[in-house]
Order: structure tokens, then C-alpha cells, then sequence
């Protein structure tokens, strides 16, 4: 039996690796329930925004985003989502329901697609993030360009949203 399990393993990775698939990436859900796989949007920069409703950071977070998409509305090669990492778990103090999340994003009127990420499980981990608010931009084949932006700080003299714009214009 352990064989077969293996061998039905092996050939879906051998499967996925022929049609394009990295074993490795990672599936988050929409808040509607939609699958995504942010690192499989081909011919696409993707802009992730990392965080949690819970963060007052975040706030900030989503002004820069919201300036970014704007920007960049209209421009089919640059797709942005927040990824929050807001808990599920109702026994957790970070935890967010859908509904919770979809409060935050109104409240900060972002209009982007908005995919959960259980305590950071997947993200945090496959991207070695160690704070949060963070950015992670992939470039049009779905790698990570350059290290994540974290550090985030209303009160700083750098414009976070002008060093994503740059490097998300060098992959463009």
C-alpha cells in the first residue's frame, strides 16, 4: 500500500512539473471561497500586501496598496492582493472571521482581492518573513523579486509605495 501511495505522489509531481506547476507553490482562498495560486499568474507581477486586520499597521498597509492600484489601474500585467493573516481559529486572540476582514477592508476602502492565510502559515513561512506588515512582489514567471518590504513606518521619511512602483516598473 506505502507503495502505491508513493508512486501516486511521485507521478502527480512528475505530472505537475510537466505542465509548468513548482511543487511548492502555495493556494490561498479568497474570502468568496476561490482557490488562487499568486505565484501562477503568468506574464503577471503580483504585488502581495501581508497582513492582518488586527495590525494597526495595516491601515497604513492598505493606503499604500490603494495608492499602488490606483496607479496601476488599468494595467493588466500588475495584480495586487492582501493576504491576511488573521487567525481561524475563534480561540485564538488574533482571530478575524470573513466578515471581520471584509469590515477592515471597507473601512479602509480596498478594492483588491482579499485571500486568507491562517496565521501565516503559508506565507510567513515560504517567504521567511520575521514582521509584519510586509510586500512581497514576484516577477512575471512567479519568483520572488528581491527581498520582502517590511519595516513599515507612517512615520519614516520614505515612501513606501514608491519603492514598490519602482520595482514593480523594472519587471514591467
Amino acid at each position: 500500500m506505502k507503495s502505491i501511495k508513493f508512486l501516486t505522489i511521485t507521478l502527480s509531481l512528475v505530472f505537475a512539473m510537466a505542465l509548468g506547476v513548482s511543487a511548492q507553490n502555495i493556494v490561498f482562498t479568497s474570502l468568496g471561497g476561490d482557490k488562487i495560486d499568486v505565484e501562477a499568474q503568468k506574464d503577471k507581477v503580483v504585488v502581495m500586501a501581508i497582513g492582518a486586520s488586527w495590525l494597526p499597521l495595516s491601515n497604513d498597509q492598505a493606503e499604500t496598496v490603494n495608492k499602488l492600484a490606483k496607479k496601476y489601474a488599468g494595467n493588466d500585467e500588475v495584480i495586487f492582493y492582501f493576504i491576511a493573516t488573521d487567525s481561524t481559529s475563534s480561540k485564538s486572540k488574533n482571530y478575524a472571521s470573513n466578515d471581520d476582514i471584509q469590515k477592515f477592508a471597507k473601512r479602509n476602502k480596498l478594492n483588491i482581492t482579499i485571500l486568507r492565510d491562517a496565521d501565516g502559515e503559508k506565507s510567513v513561512k515560504k517567504y521567511k518573513l520575521d514582521q509584519l506588515p510586509a510586500f512581497i512582489i514576484l516577477d512575471k514567471t512567479g519568483k520572488p523579486d528581491g527581498d520582502p518590504i517590511t519595516g513599515i513606518d507612517p512615520f519614516a521619511e520614505v515612501d513606501t509605495a514608491d519603492i514598490i512602483s519602482k520595482r514593480v516598473d523594472k519587471l514591467l
